[in-house]
């Protein structure tokens, strides 16, 4: 493949992923997530508020709304390049968890959703959060537990073969359910840990179920064959109404 071949390429799966992420973050059940998430970390206004693996950047406008200075991090460039493109007055920073481009002490607020499953080292980010975070500091953590998704089908332990499959993948799936014994684990005071369930029955998410099974098939974890014949049933009740998903979701809340 040329290289010009290969950006189309990574722009074409890009492209993508932000539209199953836009779909997501659309659901009302996304945006109240969202809200909570901000109310825990309670910011002081003008205060610094930092999104590490901030996406296309929707919860640093959100949170810029609110008064306070947000700074977005992500360590995929087109990423920021899609949220400084969609939020141009917010400010992007490429950086991993792992190594954040700030002082010691000098950020009020550190908010995670959705990262910290693909971290091989979670407790290395809960340090580098301690370390940026000023005393009193707001640390949130958003996540759901691969391991613990819920799909209907006709066939649970195909779907349970599935889902676990596509988990293993991950650097760590049940961070989620981890998230209380890591801010423990990492100085953290006052950890409290939350549960929401989103519930997806709309056809739009039938994405979803794709990008469990089309990973648990290359993995080896399904044949093809079984593969096919549970997104076609996926698909069916999607045309006719019957689709469900649920995703618990997990939000951790501590302070510095």
């Amino acid at each position: 493949m040329s290289k010009n071949q290969e950006a189309v390429e990574q722009h074409r799966d890009t492209e993508t992923l932000l539209a199953v992420l836009d779909a997501a973050d659309r659901m009302p059940s996304a945006g109240r997530l969202r809200a909570r998430s901000y109310e825990l970390l309670s910011p002081a206004p003008g205060s610094t508020v930092v999104d590490v693996g901030c996406g296309a950047g929707r919860a640093v406008a959100e949170l810029a709304e609110r008064g306070v200075h947000a700074v977005g991090v992500d360590t995929d460039p087109r990423m920021l390049a899609a949220a400084r493109e969609r939020w141009p007055a917010a400010e992007f920073r490429e950086a991993g968890a792992e190594d954040l481009p700030f002082a010691d002490g000098s950020v009020r607020g550190y908010r995670a959703e959705k990262l910290f499953h693909n971290l091989q080292e979670p407790g290395r980010a809960v340090a580098e959060a301690r370390r940026v975070l000023c005393p009193g500091g707001r640390i949130v953590l958003v996540g759901q537990d691969w391991d613990a998704i819920l799909i209907d089908s006709d066939d649970a332990a195909l779907t349970r073969t599935i889902v676990h499959a596509r988990a293993d993948l991950l650097g760590t799936p049940r961070a989620g359910r981890q998230y209380r014994n890591m801010l423990l684990d990492g100085g953290f005071d006052d950890v409290t840990v939350e549960v929401h369930t989103s519930v997806f029955t709309d056809p739009a998410m039938l994405s979803l179920a794709t990008r469990l099974a089309e990973p648990a098939c290359t993995s080896g974890a399904v044949s093809r064959d079984q593969a096919d014949k549970w997104l076609a049933e996926q698909r069916r009740r999607a045309e006719t109404d019957r689709f469900l998903v649920a995703i618990p979701f997990f939000v951790a809340a501590a302070t510095a």
